[in-house]
């Protein structure tokens, strides 16, 4: 059952970070009229970055489907965990809400947590 529960929040999570990347590169997704004036200096100041947001939108495609395969889970919560902490910083300094990035947060450290013994073979001393 614990695994189940864990695929599905993997696959939600891992479909949110596909998303957020595909609209990067396309954007579908309308921008709220209500967005703070230092978010919008901030986007503006990403995107001056000519490479910076086809990065972060390529490692959130990539990402977000590893997170969703069980066999390269692992590999996909690493290359997430930077990006999940940049979008709470972001949350944080700009106080958007901050439940949903918790959650999803929450769920990264979940698998984390689950796949620790792979994470500890790369840094031990095998002898």
């Amino acid at each position: 059952m614990k695994n189940k529960i864990l695929f599905i929040l993997c696959m939600l999570s891992g479909l949110m970070f596909i998303n957020a990347g595909l609209n990067k590169f396309f954007n579908y997704l309308p921008v709220p009229e209500d967005l703070p004036e230092e978010a919008m200096n901030m986007f503006m100041a990403m995107m001056e970055i000519t490479w910076l947001m086809p990065l972060i939108a390529t490692f959130e495609i990539v990402g977000g489907a590893l997170f969703i395969i069980p066999r390269f889970r692992a590999l996909g919560a690493i290359i997430l965990t930077p990006i999940m902490f940049g979008i709470i910083a972001h949350h944080l300094t700009l106080g958007f809400g901050l439940p949903i990035p918790l959650v999803m947060a929450v769920i990264l450290v979940w698998v984390i947590i689950e796949n620790r013994d792979k994470y500890l073979s790369m840094i031990t001393k095998n002898n």
